[in-house]
């Protein structure tokens, strides 16, 4: 496992900067050659659906993916975006961000898509991120990583999952992702894993930036990207960043998807605010001097000196929160809040202020009222239910978060605040069962088993709920076993 995690430390972009150069003549034809797939009818759906869960669970396990809520609501409402008015359109996808400075994303089983939060930091314009995204979610809808898992469909999803994990994860890497390999006894795979990748690249492309244009976004971003990637590889010289050494950025690629992108007409593509609020996000949680933070953000506006006056200001009432200067904090969000009383950062982060001044009534009024707007919106509801909880009323954190499992039913936070919340209700045995699902999701297959047993040893469960727990006890079981079998296999 310790190998496996080490390949999984590196996530590939190839999926994006392993472009094969084609004429532009191809960027409207969206339609594939018939690759002689057999995939496509070995992996069911629901097999595709459990791999994917399972993949998802072994990224958690060796992977920083971040629990920010504001950031998890930004990636997902720009992957959705993207997919709305795509051929990916019905096609169940999850977007996340891994806590990473390496500039990669990469998409797995089921449409688990992640991207580095090094990679949100280098892109300059949504339109470039976005552009990632959508190479992303082309392999997912032209079916092109099903030729790769084929070779897993006589294993189990556990065993199928790590090994995927570690050929997603560790492709770009070379020697550790052989390393991983060899654990599995599957060095064929990963070998198989790269040589499609390269091979599907330019199909990715087109599509990719196909998708851009139908959701809005300026499709010249993917070349615009690979040029500063060429110019970073210039720039480096002999000291080259790992990723830019095993994926050259160079002018042909450049010019390639160019002359794909001007299949399309030029559009002024608006500033996206969302855009700006997760890039300034992610810098302030780099800065651990808030007094520092403050001042410099402040030196900023007065001099002028920034891309999105908004986002600057963002900024320091985050690092006033964080200073503890809550008043200040107060004051710079309802300011914000004046002008854009729509945008969930700024409601999140001025209720957490009320919250964190006691008034945590007016935190769940101010949520309320947004929620009603926003029901899918994952920062919203956590935040509403910590500001329930902590107000002493964990009813109304359990009703809000057992309705935000219908629009998305795999996010540990989730659980774990239901957790806390049957607890504080006295209901010992449910908050042990939603802490077993909690680390399921997390990766901790122990610790989910372990749950699950003092569940069933607390008094007064009924029949249904007893017959229920021990059925999915059974299923951990011998997921663990599975899992066990594999490890007494290694070499």
């Amino acid at each position: 496992m310790k190998i496996i995690e080490a390949a999984a430390a590196r996530l590939s972009l190839c999926a994006l900067l392993l472009v094969t150069p084609t004429g532009p003549g191809f960027a409207l034809n969206t339609e594939l050659p018939d690759l002689g797939n057999s995939a496509g009818n070995l992996m069911t759906p629901k097999r595709e659906r459990d791999l994917g869960k399972a993949f998802m669970r072994s990224v958690r396990r060796s992977e920083k993916v971040m629990d920010d809520p504001l950031l998890t609501d930004y990636i997902q409402s720009l992957g959705q975006r993207l997919i709305k008015d795509s051929p990916a359109h019905g096609t169940p996808f999850t977007f996340f961000v891994v806590d990473d400075p390496q500039i990669n994303a990469f998409a797995g089983p089921g449409g688990y898509i992640g991207v580095f939060s090094g990679l949100i930091l280098t892109t300059e314009t949504e339109s470039e991120l976005a552009a990632v995204l959508a190479h992303e979610i082309a392999h997912v809808t032209q079916q092109h990583l099903l030729r790769a898992w084929e070779s897993t469909g006589q294993m189990s999803i556990p065993s199928a999952a790590v090994l995927l994990a570690a050929i997603v994860l560790g492709v770009a890497i070379g020697g550790d992702a052989a390393a991983a390999a060899a654990v599995g006894g599957q060095a064929a795979l990963i070998q198989q894993q790269i040589n499609f990748t390269r091979g599907n690249e330019q199909e990715a492309d087109r599509v990719g930036i196909d998708i851009l244009a139908q959701s809005g976004y300026e499709p010249r971003a993917m070349p615009s990207f690979f040029e500063r990637m060429g110019k970073a590889n210039r720039v480096y010289a002999s000291k080259l960043p790992e990723f830019l050494m095993t994926h050259p950025v160079t002018s042909s690629r450049t010019a390639d998807a160019m002359g794909r992108a001007e299949q399309y007409p030029y559009r002024q593509t608006p500033e996206f605010l969302r855009y700006h609020l997760a890039r300034m996000a992610l810098t302030q949680r780099q800065n651990d001097r808030p007094e520092e933070a403050i001042r410099d953000l402040g030196q900023m506006l007065e001099d002028g000196r920034f891309r999105n006056e908004t986002a600057v200001r963002y900024g320091m009432a985050l690092a006033q929160i964080r200073a503890n200067r809550l008043a200040d904090a107060g004051a710079t969000l309802d300011r914000l809040l004046g002008i854009h009383p729509e945008v969930v950062e700024f409601i999140v982060s001025r209720a957490r202020v009320e919250a964190l001044q006691g008034d945590n009534a007016g935190a769940l009024r101010r949520l309320e009222t947004a929620i009603a707007e926003h029901p899918e919106s994952y920062a919203l509801n956590v935040t509403y239910a910590e500001s329930a909880l902590a107000m002493g009323e964990p009813a109304r954190s359990a009703a809000k978060l057992q309705r935000f499992l219908d629009f998305r039913s795999e996010e540990p936070r989730v659980y774990q605040l239901l957790s806390r919340a049957a607890g504080d209700q006295g209901k010992q045995a449910l908050g042990h069962e939603y802490l077993s699902e909690y680390y399921y999701l997390i990766g901790d297959l122990e610790g989910a088993i372990l749950q699950l047993e003092i569940a069933l040893k607390k008094p007064g469960m009924n029949f249904y709920d007893s017959s229920r727990l021990e059925s999915r006890l059974a299923d951990l079981k011998s997921e663990q076993d599975d899992e066990k079998k594999k490890g007494s296999a290694k070499p």
